[in-house]
């Protein structure tokens, strides 16, 4: 799927935070407007497409951090 390069790329994504990954996306969906050969295309749209992936799965982590937080929160305040 990846070739060596790409296995570079990718090797310390869980290291990345969340503005980083977009920044990987971003920059890969720039590269793919201005390519005009399908074929060369494929492997930058797996690679956004596993980007995606581990982009949603830190932001619902990071989601249910703030909600547990919140109410935590909200408990000490409503103990006092």
């Amino acid at each position: 799927m990846f070739n060596m390069k790409d296995k570079n790329l990718l090797g310390d994504i869980n290291d990345k935070s969340l503005s980083e990954l977009t920044e990987l996306v971003s920059n890969l969906v720039q590269k793919l407007e201005k390519e005009k050969n399908l074929e060369n295309s494929i492997k930058d749209y797996q690679k956004i497409i596993t980007l995606n992936n581990l982009i949603q799965k830190k932001f619902q982590k990071a989601s249910k951090q703030i909600s547990e937080e919140t109410i935590i929160k909200i408990k000490k305040i409503l103990n006092k």
